[in-house]
């Protein structure tokens, strides 16, 4: 059973930055890929940023350059430091895990946290 606690999410004026933080409650298994998606209001949750065990990152295009993505040493947190916050990045934002135990996948997602950037 993994629950993932999130934290960061917040309102902020345009230019402003926000980081988000995502732990999961245990990670014995570890966890392949740990990533952020998010959905704005009228449209479809998106994946905007993950990070594999191997270090290798993914950023939408949209975020790509203002965003920052990374584990802690623990393998057990993801955070998105978000800097340069646009109208656009507005959405809740979900945190999303993978754990691979055997021939299974095992997704767990956090239950969302408000991001608003308004002026």
């Amino acid at each position: 059973q993994v629950e993932l606690a999130e934290s960061g999410g917040g309102l902020v004026h345009p230019g402003g930055s926000l980081r988000l933080s995502c732990t999961a409650s245990e990670s014995r298994f570890g966890f392949n890929v740990m990533g952020w998606y998010r959905q704005a209001p009228g449209k479809e949750r998106e994946l905007v940023a993950k990070i594999v065990s191997d270090g290798s990152t993914y950023y939408t295009e949209s975020v790509r350059g203002r965003f920052t993505i990374s584990r802690d040493d623990l393998k057990n947190t993801v955070i998105l430091q978000m800097n340069s916050l646009q109208l656009e990045d507005t959405g809740v934002y979900y945190c999303n895990v993978l754990q691979h135990i055997g021939q299974i996948t095992y997704p767990f997602w956090g239950q969302g946290t408000q991001v608003t950037v308004s002026s």
